[in-house]
């Protein structure tokens, strides 16, 4: 991997065929500029349509069109398309799925960006605790629906953002939604590394039918984005506004923190169930490289454990359609 991988290294993207998910702000949105910047149509999901519209049309301007590293050489820009979608609603994502195919017909890459980061205690469309359902649920059940339009591309990849949240992280199958105990930190953690084990265990199950679609993984350290003001906003808390503001300096751009989950997407050398964030201070920020997983993420027993409960919740809201992966 060359030292500092940046959106220039992306190569030509034209022909092929992103889905973004949260990518009105933050690090969605500039996963969307580098890719629509080398050629790609990227599918802009998203649960607001305005503030897509917004986002598209900031990308479409003439300071927002392209990277600012994109290099001379890079590919005319792919289209930007709109979807609805909204993950704590596994009706709106069965939705969203369905009008890909019809739309579309095909898929190339997916990226399972979108994310909410410690709210207090709040249950989804479905009944679900939200970080669970938003950051997990929805991006599993999402992922397995369009899988069929994967396949069918030579290359084609899943991208799941996960945080360094992931090694704090433990799965609470006696308490997954936060019933009896609800720490929003701990919740955010599980989420994040649900993230990971799913990424894993998606590779595990593609290899054993023999796919040739990848999985990976990937975190943006410390990266400057609207999940850190809203976090705030919807708890209210004067200590933890304090703390951002000390770790201001540590804080990279989000542009950065989108590094990682492009490596991962579009690098011919990134490998099968890869994992990948910044270089520097231990994952905060910094250029991509692989990093670790979380221990708990190589239990194989547990990512089964959790690939089980995830199908049946889904199957339990979603009733007719069929979410099932074998694996060998």
């Amino acid at each position: 991997m060359p030292v500092s991988w940046t959106t220039a290294s992306i190569p030509d993207l034209s022909g092929r065929l992103a889905l973004v998910t949260g990518a009105s702000s933050g690090l969605g949105l500039e996963t969307c500029r580098a890719l629509a910047a080398h050629g790609a149509t990227v599918v802009m999901a998203c649960r607001s349509r305005q503030r897509a519209e917004a986002a598209r049309q900031s990308l479409l301007t003439p300071t927002g069109g392209g990277s600012p590293d994109a290099g001379a050489g890079a590919s005319p820009w792919g289209a930007l398309d709109l979807l609805d979608l909204d993950l704590a609603d596994l009706a709106s994502v069965r939705s969203a799925a369905a009008e890909v195919a019809d739309r579309y017909g095909r898929l190339d890459l997916l990226i399972n960006n979108a994310g909410v980061m410690a709210p207090p205690r709040t249950l989804s469309r479905d009944g679900f605790e939200l970080q669970f359902a938003t950051n997990h649920l929805g991006h599993f059940v999402l992922t397995l629906l369009l899988l069929p339009l994967l396949r069918q591309s030579p290359a084609a990849r899943v991208v799941h953002v996960t945080s360094g949240a992931q090694y704090f992280g433990r799965i609470g199958f006696d308490d997954l939604q936060g019933e009896r105990r609800y720490d929003r930190w701990q919740a955010y953690s599980q989420s994040k590394l649900a993230n990971v084990m799913t990424a894993v265990e998606l590779q595990q199950r593609l290899q054993a039918e023999g796919s040739g679609v990848l999985s990976l993984a990937a975190h943006p350290g410390l990266a400057r984005t609207n999940l850190q003001p809203t976090s705030v906003a919807m708890n209210g808390s004067p200590i933890e506004a304090f703390a951002y503001r000390l770790m201001g300096p540590l804080f990279q751009s989000a542009a950065m923190g989108a590094l990682p989950q492009l490596y991962a997407a579009t690098a011919p050398e990134a490998t099968p169930a890869g994992h990948y964030g910044p270089d520097q201070l231990g994952g905060m920020k910094g250029y991509p490289t692989p990093v670790r997983i979380a221990p708990a993420a190589q239990d194989a027993d547990q990512r089964q454990r959790l690939w089980q409960v995830s199908e049946e919740l889904g199957q339990a809201v979603l009733g007719d359609v069929a979410l099932t992966l074998g694996r060998a």
